[in-house]
């Protein structure tokens, strides 16, 4: 016979870590009501809520409107770690969607970021990066890093940061050095980057030399890096990762745009181990690799040598990439030119 029981539990349904969210428009203002609540246990709720909403572009764009950033950047800097956690995740969540990123930039959150770097958890901190990381994306987001004086901070993480987090300062600041590369340059970037060319992470690897690649595009860069760099740039040439080649070709290919570069890589002895890059047609360096070998062609050493591979190059000719095509032609000329 059944029985009019109510049970103790909750029904299946309801979450009792999230609040309840209001119906329709009142949600998101009720929130962020209990964001200021001062009892801990109702900002949590507030914040596992959040998490869940934030994903959808259309409550992120309305939790801008509602002024749920002014609340989210005082709650950066609370005692309790879990909160730190929520609001980091929140915000990366938002840094996701160009609403979001936007959003970001108009209420000065990434300078609010900057107390996190030096947060003992290290998921806020990840998460942190991870926000930095999505912003750089945008050149306004760059810039407002830069802007912010983050870069110097960023060089020294590479320090100390594990290697996850690593890959995270690297993207940032590969995308930050695109538009000003001097703070780095004075925080001692090019020998902090020249460590983490040979570290034993292939992402790192790469991605070392990608922000090279960017500090080699910049006038005060290429002279540090020709100096400092190019034997290692040459010596991962023969790394056993595609990506690691192809980062260090570009950064090489920069790098030789200027003579003291040229001399530089042909006394390190690239032109072996790029002619090999050339010959491999899968290989992702192969284009760069042309390009690098057509700059040195321009010495007569480069050029003498090179006259002894131009079968090489002829059969680059028939790579189904017109941009390999292209460049393969230019270098024959330019290994073949003779003065009148």
């Amino acid at each position: 016979m059944a029985h009019a029981r109510i049970s103790a539990n909750l029904p299946p349904d309801i979450d009792p870590t999230k609040a309840p969210i209001a119906f329709g428009k009142r949600a998101l203002p009720k929130l962020n009501e209990e964001l200021q609540c001062p009892e801990l246990l109702t900002q949590q709720r507030a914040l596992m809520a959040l998490c869940d909403l934030v994903h959808d572009p259309e409550n992120i764009y309305q939790a801008i409107e509602v002024g749920f950033l002014d609340n989210l950047k005082t709650l950066l800097l609370h005692h309790d770690s879990a909160v730190r956690q929520k609001t980091t995740q929140i915000l990366y969540i938002m840094a996701m969607h160009n609403v979001g990123r936007q959003g970001l930039i108009q209420n000065g959150v990434i300078s609010a970021l900057t107390e996190l770097l030096d947060d003992p958890v290290d998921i806020c901190r990840k998460n942190t990066h991870q926000i930095f990381e999505m912003m750089a994306k945008l050149p306004e987001g760059a810039a407002g890093i830069l802007h912010a004086g983050l870069v110097p901070l960023l060089v020294s993480k590479l320090k100390t940061e594990s290697d996850g987090i690593q890959e995270l300062v690297l993207d940032t600041l590969c995308n930050c050095l695109r538009v000003e590369a001097s703070e780095a340059l004075a925080a001692g970037a090019i020998t902090v980057l020249k460590g983490k060319l040979t570290q034993s992470s292939a992402a790192i690897r790469s991605k070392a030399a990608r922000v090279l690649l960017e500090v080699g595009s910049h006038p005060e860069g290429k002279k540090v890096v020709c100096e400092e760099v190019i034997p290692v740039l040459v010596s991962l040439l023969e790394d056993t990762d595609p990506e690691v080649q192809a980062s260090a070709t570009g950064a090489l290919m920069f790098a030789t745009i200027t003579p003291q570069g040229r001399f530089a890589a042909l006394g390190a002895e690239a032109i072996p181990p790029l002619l090999k890059l050339v010959a491999e047609e899968t290989s992702k360096a192969r284009l760069s690799a042309i390009k690098t070998l057509t700059v040195l062609a321009e010495l007569p050493e480069g050029r003498r040598t090179l006259l002894d591979h131009t079968d090489t190059f002829q059969q680059c000719l028939n790579d189904p990439c017109e941009a390999v095509k292209r460049a393969a032609k230019i270098a024959i000329g330019v290994i073949k030119w003779k003065p009148f």
